[in-house]
């Protein structure tokens, strides 16, 4: 005789209720498949099966299931995506179809960056804007938590020197930035990067390039509340566009602090070359952290050259050390990029170079804000009136650390090496630079 699977049992509102079920006399011949209801379903799963052709009458065999706390992981960090994203603000969310369809299918050719977090690729989104896809490669670095605070920190501003957030996707195991398509890559592509681009860089598009990222840094620290800490200001994170115009990019690092708070103690995450001695070594974080890294870079602008290379004898290596030397004989002249010929402007140049030193002081309080940085660049006011004193050097701080047990050559490739550290003596290195291909010749 067929089992009788008509046969219509009251949905349980409880897990009483549920657990009622166990003892409802069964109908001969019958199987049951008793489920919770929604809410229920995460924890329980009954099976009941009759079989009265059992020699000693009817026997019916209960097969439980709890379910409870054993929801694949996946499925919890995707919930809790899904639920994050949905309170930002400004946040577009795409279907992964649609950036399929807009880089091609992610084809190789339209592939125009690389690092350890992933790919980016260049994509044209429905409306016909251009856009840099930013794919995060399963094994990425960047997590759920980088992933969200990326999105978080920069979907509610806008500057003219930071990147435009278009929106993201989330969707299954997927994770994806979309931002707005900027021509000519990074700094440390271009400018750093030798005879790998074709852009040349003149005094004053050196100069618009410094003023811009210390007005995007001063937007970060000072007219946004809470206010943002970049925690990785470096060459490759700061893009130009078809004006070479720069924008500060890549925030999934960035700590926002309360107006209320002078600083943070947090893990050490950033690049070696551009960290500040005391975020480095206690993993005190401030505003300072970042002028600090402003400062490195406006070296590597100026000179045209990375803030650590090994190549070089060993008196020139370390960008910062040769700065504070040649300031000390009256000869920091001789530290602009010799690409340059004449043709920059001898004053101005001397000016940027001490207020780079002003932003490397070892003490925080000693380096200025970042709209006085401004307004030091641009002469409003005179860096000859501030007192300058030794920077912190990152020989100093990698020997701290050698001395902590570290291998000093683990840690001494400045400008390539990332740090991501829970404490600031045990520190951990991953490549987090990208690389791009070149586009310069691509059509838009």
């Amino acid at each position: 005789m067929a089992c009788n699977l008509n046969q219509t049992l009251p949905l349980p509102k409880s897990k009483k209720d549920f657990l009622s079920l166990l003892f409802i006399p069964p109908t001969p011949f019958c199987c049951w498949l008793v489920a919770a209801s929604t809410s229920l379903a995460a924890e329980f799963f009954v099976f009941l099966c009759v079989d009265s052709n059992s020699k000693s009458g009817v026997k019916m065999t209960c097969f439980g299931l709890c379910l409870r706390g054993i929801a694949s992981p996946t499925h919890n960090n995707l919930t809790e995506i899904d639920e994050e994203i949905s309170t930002i603000e400004n946040a577009r969310v795409y279907h992964y179809k649609e950036l399929q369809a807009a880089t091609e299918d992610f084809c190789p050719v339209n592939k125009i960056g690389k690092g350890g977090f992933g790919s980016v690729y260049k994509g044209r989104l429905k409306d016909g804007r251009l856009a840099a896809i930013k794919v995060l490669s399963v094994e990425s670095k960047q997590g759920v938590k980088e992933f969200l605070t990326e999105i978080k920190v920069i979907s509610n501003i806008e500057h003219e020197n930071l990147v435009k957030l278009y929106g993201c996707c989330a969707e299954g195991d997927h994770r994806i930035l979309v931002y707005g398509y900027l021509e000519n890559n990074s700094l440390a592509q271009t400018l750093l990067g030798g005879a790998h681009s074709s852009l040349q860089f003149s005094w004053k598009t050196r100069t618009k390039i410094c003023i811009g990222v210390a007005r995007g840094l001063a937007f970060l620290h000072e007219e946004v509340q809470p206010y943002i800490v970049h925690r990785d200001i470096k060459a490759s994170n700061i893009l130009l566009d078809r004006d070479l115009t720069p924008k500060i990019s890549d925030f999934g690092l960035a700590k926002l602090i309360p107006a209320d708070m002078t600083h943070v103690s947090t893990r050490v995450a950033g690049t070696l070359g551009y960290l500040a001695p005391e975020y480095a070594i206690r993993g005190q974080l401030t505003r300072k952290a970042d002028v600090y890294s402003f400062g490195i870079l406006l070296l590597e602008i100026v000179s045209g050259r990375c803030n650590t290379n090994k190549r070089l004898p060993i008196e020139q290596q370390y960008l910062l050390e040769r700065a504070w030397k040649l300031y000390k004989k009256g000869e920091l002249i001789e530290l602009v990029d010799t690409s340059l010929g004449d043709d920059f402007n001898v004053d101005e140049a001397c000016r940027f170079l001490k207020v780079s030193l002003l932003c490397t002081q070892v003490m925080p309080k000693s380096r200025p804000s970042m709209s006085t940085v401004v307004k030091l660049l641009i002469g409003e006011m005179e860096v000859d009136a501030e007192e300058i004193s030794e920077p912190g050097m990152l020989s100093d701080l990698l020997s701290l650390r050698s001395n902590k047990n570290t291998s000093s050559d683990s840690l001494s490739a400045g400008s390539g090496k990332q740090v991501d550290s829970s404490s600031s003596m045990n520190t951990t290195m991953t490549h987090g630079t990208m690389t791009f291909t070149s586009i310069n010749d691509r059509n838009s």
